[in-house]
């Protein structure tokens, strides 16, 4: 969900600058800074990030920069100036003390001396090229975020084939610690009867007591499947973020599930493994839509 686009274009004498910058967030929330000139497309650009993007915190900036008299006309008006210097004059000659220093810069920092005019704005006209440079930033924000997008693919199915492997070690060493228990039960109780005969049907009980307790079959089977899920919405794309976000959890309530059930030390290694990987998997998932 991190991105940025950037857009100028210069359009009937205005110079448009329009950026788009994101960061992580868990639904849109899009904010746009726009000069009062053009207001009025506040909410149209909303609804072109909108169209663009589901997640993340979006912030847009507009600038627009008019070229040299093209939004505004500056005149002289001459009968407001004439009023000032008569008044002026009329003061140095009434009151003894006050010198006739009158000058330009005098003159022209009076009010309305100078008449400011800006012709009538074409708003339709305005919008429609403030929304195509913002198409423009929008187009090198999906750009940049799609460049983005293939890294964290490659490094989300990298991943998934880390706890792949990684599931196949608890998978084998959960049969081996069914045997490793059976045979040290066995030892134990020779070494207790001594000579005495063994019931083996004890044993054997003992021993699918045990392998039940430890089972995690139903769990990795289940892990499976979500990895495979995984991957299936990395291949189809789009806005999978919140997708991933539920997949995350079941994939981590599967592993505790594992980790409460594996009494090899070796194996409790391996399940920590695939807690850290799940939660690399769920830092990059906060960079996708």
């Amino acid at each position: 969900m991190t991105g940025y686009g950037r857009a100028v274009e210069t359009l009937r004498g205005r110079e448009f600058t329009v950026e788009i910058r994101s960061v992580n967030n868990r639904y849109l929330d899009c904010t746009v800074k726009l000069p009062r000139s053009v207001s009025f497309a506040e909410d149209d650009i909303k609804q072109a990030v909108k169209q663009a993007i589901s997640r993340g915190k979006v912030d847009v900036s507009v600038s627009i920069r008019a070229e040299e008299g093209v939004d505004a006309r500056i005149t002289l008006n001459k009968p407001v100036l004439e009023q000032y210097l008569t008044l002026m004059r009329q003061v140095a000659q009434e009151y003894d003390g006050v010198a006739d220093d009158i000058s330009v810069t005098a003159l022209t920092r009076m009010p309305d001396v100078f008449t400011v005019e800006k012709p009538e704005v074409d708003e339709e006209a305005l919008k429609q090229d403030l929304m195509s440079v913002t198409a423009k930033a929008i187009a090198g924000y999906n750009a940049m975020r799609e460049t983005e997008g293939q890294a964290l693919d490659a490094d989300l199915r990298s991943r998934g084939n880390t706890i792949l492997n990684l599931v196949s070690v608890v998978e084998e060493g959960s049969g081996r610690t069914v045997e490793d228990y059976r045979s040290r039960l066995e030892a134990k109780l020779r070494e207790v009867l001594a000579n005495t005969s063994i019931d083996e049907s004890r044993i054997l009980t003992e021993a699918a007591i045990f392998a039940d307790k430890v089972a995690v079959d139903e769990e990795t089977v289940r892990l499976r499947s979500h990895l495979k899920q995984m991957e299936a919405m990395l291949t189809e794309g789009g806005a999978i973020g919140r997708k991933l976000d539920f997949l995350l959890q079941e994939m981590n309530r599967e592993t505790n599930t594992i980790g409460s059930k594996c009494s090899d030390l070796q194996l409790s290694k391996v399940v920590v493994d695939i807690k850290a990987e799940l939660e690399k998997i769920r830092e990059q998932t906060q960079n996708i839509e």
